[in-house]
């Protein structure tokens, strides 16, 4: 057991050492970069694209993909709505690491860009565990999953600074107690920046862009 607990240190460790040069990169080129987390079917690609939608006018917006099989579905939508994207083929694995990104980070014209979303893989457990090098881990949990959530997935909940709570479209329709959801959120991480959100509607979708246009002008000032 002690040897597995030091190889799993070693891996974490020489992660971390390749997240803090992303962040460096990251910072020299101004850029503001998320690390966009959920399960498979929250909404992340949908996210993206509203968030694109709504800020294109103003901001380049670049995006890394992540996915298990090799496949480039949501790369070609963000390419279609005239943002480059770059897909990341883990090879099997659940979650991107920060050697992954390094080398997707190397193959977006970051000179060109304001912003880069990193498209997690849909996983609510390892992905909390890797350090990317971007200035903020965000979580989508959508309403159809369920409110328990922050109860069985504490991790995830804790090592985040945005929660977005998607599909609120559905609440008239989903058995879904908000209170119960934000208390167990709130448990974990005091004072969470909460963003409701429907990327159907697209209520909610202002207010994040608003942040978001708030970090990358301090990002660039």
């Amino acid at each position: 057991m002690s040897n597995r607990v030091t190889i799993v240190e070693n891996i974490l460790s020489a992660n971390d050492q390749v997240a803090q040069l992303n962040r460096k990169l990251l910072d020299e080129k101004k850029i503001f970069s998320i690390n966009l987390m959920a399960s498979p079917g929250a909404g992340k690609t949908s996210f993206i694209l509203q968030t694109i939608k709504a800020l294109s006018a103003s901001y380049r917006i670049g995006v890394l993909e992540g996915d298990t099989a090799p496949v480039t579905i949501d790369a070609d939508r963000v390419n279609a709505a005239g943002m480059p994207a770059v897909q990341i083929n883990t090879g099997g694995d659940c979650h991107l690491d920060a050697v992954m990104v390094n080398k997707g980070l190397g193959e977006l014209p970051l000179d060109q860009l304001d912003v880069v979303i990193i498209e997690n893989v849909g996983n609510l457990i390892c992905p909390a565990a890797f350090k990317l090098g971007t200035h903020v881990n965000v979580l989508i949990a959508s309403i159809p999953e369920g409110d328990d959530k922050p109860y069985k997935y504490p991790a995830i909940y804790r090592g985040i600074q945005i929660l977005i709570i998607n599909k609120t479209d559905l609440l008239p329709h989903v058995t879904f107690n908000m209170d119960y959801f934000r208390q167990g959120v709130e448990m974990l991480n005091p004072g969470l920046i909460t963003f409701p959100v429907s990327c159907k509607t697209g209520e909610g979708i202002e207010e994040w862009v608003k942040w978001l246009a708030a970090q990358v002008k301090m990002m660039q000032s």
